[in-house]
């Protein structure tokens, strides 16, 4: 259960006005184990944070425009559903002020995560971290790392709306560097450097894996991985809907998590497994 010494969690939900921030407010409400103590929305501070979210009533918590104004009504957990230039400022905000952290945000770099871990560790703290907090894309990530046992010939292909900022999301960069560790084979597809024309139409390559990231109206998040060998291929894919649901039941799991280990865990598989 999220409760410390029998005392409900007390979370700080950093992008408290965004797509997720409004629905993870309401479920942190509605939790027994959970309180929220303290909200972030640079645009919209001063703002009750219930009142944001859409609950009936206001909560007596006032959305500020930094985390350290934030932290100073206390915390266990900092969970950050933001940008991605601005994760680590608040996650070292947090970590030094002794609170564990749980990174929705995508955007990050594999030198992030490094850093990040370094700092969690120093401190011994906990981090979670996930591209998709939703139990189906965890489910992609299994299914594909078990493929790649298999099969050394893969390629990803994020999907996201016309106005995602960051590429690729954080869903097919943490899959392509899961993939790159897990393939057994080498891949038989002519190397990058060596193919005639722009080498872009490849796709960006991420540990050894390329990703092709598009951005068209109609999609919200999907993300699928390609196999292929002579005379077959698997496709293996997830799909969000509209509701932000799934990834506030994943990040529920994550809050009550981080405070059992030490460091970075990343993807939700290795945060339930803590």
């Amino acid at each position: 259960m999220g409760k410390t010494d029998g005392k409900p969690l007390r979370v700080i939900v950093a992008g408290a006005s965004g797509w997720v921030g409004r629905e993870l407010i309401q479920a942190i409400h509605a939790a027994p184990d959970l309180v929220l103590t303290g909200a972030v929305a640079r645009g919209i501070c001063g703002q009750d944070a219930g009142t944001v979210a859409g609950l009936p009533e206001p909560l007596g918590v006032t959305i500020r425009a930094t985390v350290t104004e934030a932290l100073d009504a206390g915390a266990d957990v900092l969970v950050d559903y933001t940008k991605p230039q601005a994760v680590r400022a608040h996650v070292s905000a947090a970590l030094n002020a002794g609170v564990s952290a749980v990174i929705g945000t995508s955007g990050l770099t594999a030198q992030d995560y490094f850093e990040i871990d370094a700092m969690a560790r120093a401190r011994s703290l906990g981090v979670a971290a996930a591209g998709n907090f939703s139990v189906t894309a965890m489910l992609l990530k299994r299914f594909s790392l078990m493929a790649a046992q298999y099969v050394g010939d893969v390629e990803i292909i994020d999907y996201a709306g016309p106005q995602k900022p960051d590429v690729p999301s954080g869903t097919a960069r943490e899959l392509a560097e899961a993939l790159d560790n897990a393939r057994q084979l080498p891949a038989t597809a002519k190397p990058i450097a060596e193919i005639l024309g722009p080498q872009e139409a490849r796709g960006a390559v991420i540990g050894s894996v390329p990703v092709h990231s598009v951005r068209l109206p109609s999609y919200v998040l999907s993300c699928e991985t390609q196999f292929g060998l002579a005379g077959e291929r698997l496709t293996i894919r997830h799909d969000a809907g509209t509701s932000a649901a799934p990834y506030v039941a994943g990040t529920l799991l994550a809050i009550r998590k981080v405070r059992s280990f030490f460091g970075l865990r990343r993807g939700l598989d290795g945060i339930l497994d803590a």
